[in-house]
């Protein structure tokens, strides 16, 4: 990684962050004995802290985990400001930071900085429990089949509408055009067709408000100073509660039924004692959904187009398999069409292996336990640790995936299926275990509807150089504009 602006600001996030996080320990009542019965991880400090430091803001996160898994193995604690950091490298040793029990290791209060964008009464602002009905209350909205069919004839109306206005030819920031896209269909599948027509466009300025200014590194590591960029993420998110909460009070008094995620949260959200959800609770959960979806499917919706613009062999496959849909079912898309979408499915799949939403996931240990790497080294992970699962490197390790520096999606593949090869936490863009992401299967749906459509309309070209990635962003995203040329060209089918 070149020595950047970015990879600076990366650097100084990821201390901070790690740091902030780390002293949750002094400030929480744990639980367990930190007494160990086996050796704990080697560690790293003095002078090789200072090189770890100095590798890390040089030469960037993967190469510094790197350096360290050669010289300690797949199991080591960075140890500094007094307290320890554990990075679990590979997946084999993955199991508990996935599975365990949150009275055992969780995120802590390391997205506590959320509860002020969303409310006290979801995510992180509620206790374990009500936290995982929520999460059910996404699936069930989410990722069953019979929800995803209602979800998909929208999502074709918004994309051929979209690029119904694009000209004969012209150049497009392809990165701002797919945030534009997928906001309004978040506008109309979450919210409703009502929302999506009326208020689109100050829901979208609210938002944009509520995303700039919660998610400034001011504002994750100080939530709650009287900061200006505070103030600006309380307006947004007091005036975006205002309005869901009249819509939610509306749709309740009316007896008006959608067919959105909305009206499931309204209508079909029960908790297991009976009760149904509160307004503050369905504005919450809506918020944090839409906000979600936003940063991840943009991000993931312009690294595929990147990366399919910049392979000419994976460009001519996914565009091969879309002559071969339309011979077979015309123009016609819907839920079953989409899901015969393999090649683009892998070529999706590939580019999130590349360009994880998170370049590292957090956890705080509050009951010692033990990993054994593929080595056949046991360690005991002492309670008070924080873990980190560095799925930027996981995602590149050379023992599971073939040329990992290489934009290949037939390794997703049925006859290869390199994400088994290390278990069932190889693959980890949308997390793993009992922390799966509720919205992946929707979101690859999003993807395929939109590149689906391009692909069969449009001949595209990159024109900028591949962009870098923004480390000075928490959840990375393509740096600048993703400038490409386009031209209407009906794709040739015979």
């Amino acid at each position: 990684m070149d020595v950047t602006n970015s990879a600076v600001w990366f650097t100084v996030s990821f201390v901070l962050i790690a740091a902030i996080a780390i002293k949750i320990a002094k400030g929480r009542t744990m639980f367990g004995s930190s007494r160990c019965t086996m050796p704990t991880p080697p560690v790293v400090d003095g002078i090789s802290l200072i090189r770890f430091l100095h590798m890390l803001l040089t030469k960037g996160l993967r190469a510094t985990i790197h350096d360290q898994h050669k010289r300690m193995g797949s199991v080591f604690t960075v140890s500094f400001f007094g307290q320890k950091l554990t990075f679990l490298v590979g997946p084999e040793i993955l199991s508990h930071f996935y599975q365990g029990p949150d009275s055992e290791i969780s995120h802590g209060n390391m997205l506590d900085f959320m509860i002020p964008m969303f409310g006290k009464e979801v995510g992180y602002g509620v206790d374990f429990t009500t936290r995982y009905e929520q999460i059910r209350f996404y699936i069930d909205a989410l990722t069953r089949p019979s929800k995803l069919r209602v979800h998909v004839g929208p999502m074709i109306q918004e994309v051929e509408g979209y690029f119904a206005k694009w000209g004969q030819d012209g150049i497009i920031d392809l990165k701002h055009e797919f945030s534009m896209l997928l906001m309004l269909i978040s506008s109309r599948c979450l919210l409703g067709k009502e929302v999506r027509n009326k208020m689109f466009d100050e829901i979208h300025t609210l938002f944009h408000e509520l995303d700039s200014n919660g998610m400034s590194l001011s504002s994750v590591l100080f939530p709650y100073a009287p900061t200006p960029a505070n103030r600006r993420r309380d307006r947004a998110r007091s005036k975006l509660s205002e309005i869901f909460t009249e819509i939610v009070r509306s749709r309740r008094c009316s007896n008006q039924v959608e067919e959105d995620v909305l009206q499931n949260l309204i209508d079909d959200a029960k908790y297991k004692d009976g009760r149904s959800t509160t307004e503050g609770e369905v504005t919450g959960m809506i918020m944090l959904l839409i906000f979600g979806g936003k940063h991840t499917s943009t991000a993931a919706t312009t690294w595929t187009g990147a990366r399919l613009l910049s392979s000419e062999r994976s460009l001519t496959a996914v565009a091969e398999e879309q002559k071969q849909i339309v011979r077979k079912y015309g123009d016609h898309i819907d839920y079953n069409v989409l899901l015969e979408m393999e090649t683009l499915r892998c070529s999706i799949k590939e580019a999130l292996r590349m360009h994880p939403p998170a370049a590292v996931d957090f956890r705080k240990v509050h009951k010692n336990f033990t990993v054994e790497t593929k080595e056949g080294h046991k360690y005991e992970i002492p309670r008070g640790h924080t873990v980190a699962s560095p799925i930027l490197f996981n995602s590149n390790l050379p023992h599971i995936y073939k040329d990992p520096d290489v934009y290949d999606p037939s390794r997703f593949s049925r006859e290869r299926q390199e994400d088994k090869i290390g278990g069932k936490f190889t693959y980890a863009a949308f997390s793993c275990g009992r922390h799966t992401c509720a919205g992946e299967a929707y979101t690859y749906m999003q993807i395929k509807a939109i590149w689906s459509h391009l692909l069969r309309n449009f001949e595209l070209k990159l024109i900028y150089p591949f962009p870098e990635t923004d480390w000075g962003k928490l959840m990375p995203e393509p740096k600048g504009k993703v400038m490409v040329s386009y031209k209407r060209r009906p794709l040739p089918i015979n």
